[in-house]
């Protein structure tokens, strides 16, 4: 494989939105029959947001999250990210274009366990080849110092807490300076000190014009976003109505959305879209 060193800053149109999902839909078969999932997706995001995704169990969050990682696809509708359509992709193609421009962070850490944390955080620059064998190990370090892991670079996964884990998994997503974040609950398993560093790394990365899509089950964190993201029932309810009634139910926002829609159809031509 050609040598490849550190990659200018992303730079993308300001007039176009970096992630356009369009009537995204997700239908799993299941023993029982299909469930819908995702009902007709349509968002935009911008270079530079962060974004939170809140809704309740099962309401297709992390779907939406795997729409936009390429680890899921689509039953139909498009998912197109930084000018490329996702939905075809081989997983071949889809796992070099995911080294290059995502960092994800999983629930469940998914570290490599016979890794030790700073092997983890090295690995995604060792297979998309983006940095020199020499800058490697030294940005890890440095990764791992951002999340207060310095000192626990040799250790194993399995050494450490689950808070650390997850911390080292939030490093190793950025190992490779991607454009774009996807984080599933990651502070789900931090005490409150850490999940605050956690917080204060992502709003530093949206200065540094980074796009976070963060998905939480916490309403605190969420208005900590510059924008959250409604699911419910595997819809999104339209952001003006979020905004205007925060403190109803997420179902009760979700019908009221949709009445405004049959009502006023011009008013909402796209639920949540930018």
């Amino acid at each position: 494989m050609a040598k490849r060193y550190s990659l200018p800053a992303f730079e993308w149109d300001a007039g176009r939105a970096l992630i356009e999902l369009r009537d995204v839909r997700k239908v799993f078969k299941t023993a029982s029959g299909e469930v819908a999932v995702l009902k007709g997706i349509q968002v935009d995001l911008m270079q530079g947001e962060f974004v939170s995704v809140v809704g309740r169990s099962g309401s297709g969050k992390s779907t939406l999250a795997n729409m936009i990682t390429g680890i899921d696809h689509p039953s139909g509708g498009t998912v197109q990210v930084a000018g490329t359509l996702l939905n075809h992709m081989p997983e071949s193609r889809m796992a070099v274009w995911r080294g290059h421009n995502l960092g994800i962070v999983f629930q469940f850490f998914q570290l490599m366990p016979m890794l030790s944390l700073l092997e983890n955080v090295m690995l995604p620059m060792d297979l998309a080849n983006l940095y020199a064998p020499a800058e490697r190990e030294p940005r890890a370090r440095q990764l791992l110092a951002r999340v207060g892991l310095e000192a626990f670079a040799h250790k194993l996964p399995g050494a450490v807490s689950g808070g650390q884990q997850q911390s080292a998994a939030i490093a190793r997503a950025l190992a490779n300076d991607p454009p774009v974040l996807i984080a599933d609950e990651p502070t789900g398993n931090l005490d409150s000190r850490s999940a605050e560093n956690v917080m204060l790394l992502f709003e530093e990365l949206v200065a540094q014009r980074k796009t976070i899509l963060m998905v939480t089950h916490d309403p605190i964190l969420a208005r900590r976003t510059q924008r959250s993201l409604i699911i419910s029932d595997g819809e999104l309810v339209p952001e003006e109505i979020s905004r205007a009634f925060p403190d109803l139910p997420h179902a009760q926002m979700l019908r009221l959305g949709q009445q405004a829609r049959l009502q006023m159809p011009a008013a909402l031509p796209q639920a949540s879209s930018r």
